[in-house]
């Protein structure tokens, strides 16, 4: 069932990429605008007999009266072409529904004009921002983000980074620095700008645009410490498998430990984040532990499900029981009282690593940076 699944989640990953799959072809003669005397009459073009068949560039080129040459660099938006024509141009493949074909270009370039985007979820309210700034940088630039899901599985994600790869796209942007001996080595042979994002305690392939998950677990630690609280329990989900929520774990422990001081306890849970999974993991844990004064969750989904189960329960936030989180989702803006939590850079993660696919870095180079930001720690309420 679980091959059945995989094979399904590729297909759909190869079915996303054929449909928007575009290279840039080569222009073969001059880059300026034909002259007057040179530009075919405008037509009025009967409709199509066939309409199974495939629009080309002379479809269009007949009903805008302008030449091949010249539709093909309005459509890819090159060479020296007036605003008149440009919109004729334009007007004529809207009315005729015509889409490029770059399929082809790309099978003569080994390259098309995709940007392959690798994350764990899309669920969990913390990507689907990367994918925001990833857009919002790549939106004039003529290349296309395309998604695949790996669901905190390393070999899915081994799986999709090939179905991928095989479609030579422009670039790869992908979460974490952690990936199978066959994903590190495909993505270090693959000869295309790599940006490795949302962490960066590791050594990337090429690129890495993140937070430093272990200092952030020592801030925030040091943080819950100087408030006065003493008995603390730590819960995560996706353990093992989230890396960064392992490498706050990490960070948090350290400075713990330097102020003398262990977890009293800690809940673990291999499945995803849910408002009622927050609830069911703080209900175990002070049943276990009545003497735990501080809840750290590996993220805001279930850190919030935590609060409104202490607030449910006439628990005293944060005299009896202080909690935080982690990511500054939006979520926390809805809650009657603030989490709190840390900003992990989320949507500028996306732009920069976006920025460096598309060679808008300061530096004008691709590829080859190690981009560390900095999350900045909300006490909110709940400190």
């Amino acid at each position: 069932m679980q091959d059945a699944q995989d094979i399904a989640s590729i297909a759909a990953v190869t079915a996303n990429i054929a449909d928007i799959a575009g290279l840039d072809k080569g222009c073969f003669g001059a880059n300026k605008e034909e002259s007057p005397q040179h530009r075919r009459t405008a037509v009025s073009k009967p409709p199509i007999s066939d309409p199974r068949r495939t629009l080309t560039l002379r479809d269009v080129s007949e009903a805008s009266g302008v030449s091949e040459m010249t539709v093909s660099r309005v459509l890819r938006n090159r060479g020296d072409v007036s605003e008149t024509t440009r919109e004729r141009v334009l007007e004529a493949a809207r009315r005729l529904g015509y889409v490029p074909n770059k399929i082809a270009g790309a099978l003569a370039s080994q390259r098309v004009n995709l940007v392959a985007v690798i994350i764990p979820s899309l669920s969990n309210m913390v990507f689907p921002e990367v994918m925001t700034g990833i857009s919002e940088v790549l939106e004039d630039t003529g290349l296309q983000p395309v998604v695949g899901v790996t669901n905190y599985s390393p070999d899915r994600e081994e799986s999709v980074l090939y179905e991928m790869l095989s479609w030579r796209p422009s670039g790869v942007i992908i979460a974490g620095l952690e990936h199978t001996e066959a994903a590190q080595a495909m993505l270090g042979q693959a000869g295309i700008p790599i940006v490795e994002i949302m962490d960066i305690d590791g050594t990337p392939v090429d690129s890495a645009v993140g937070i430093s998950h272990r200092r952030a677990g020592r801030q925030m630690a040091e943080a819950i410490i100087a408030a006065g609280y003493r008995n603390i329990a730590f819960l995560g989900t996706m353990m093992p498998h989230d890396h960064r929520a392992r490498k706050r774990l990490e960070g948090f422990e350290e400075a713990l430990a330097k102020a003398g001081l262990t977890l009293v306890d800690r809940e673990f849970y291999s499945g995803g984040s849910a408002l009622l999974k927050g609830r069911e993991m703080t209900e175990a844990v002070l049943t276990r532990n009545p003497q735990v004064d501080f809840l750290y969750y590996s993220n805001d989904m279930i850190g919030a499900g935590g609060l409104l189960y202490c607030l449910d329960k006439g628990i005293d936030v944060p005299g009896r029981v202080g909690l935080a989180g982690f990511n500054g989702v939006e979520l926390l803006d809805g809650l009657p009282r603030k989490l709190a939590t840390m900003d992990a850079c989320r949507l500028k993660i996306g732009r920069v690593a976006a920025e460096i696919i598309a060679g808008k870095r300061p530096s004008g180079v691709i590829g080859g940076e190690g981009i560390e930001l900095f999350p900045t720690l909300q006490k909110g309420d709940t400190i």
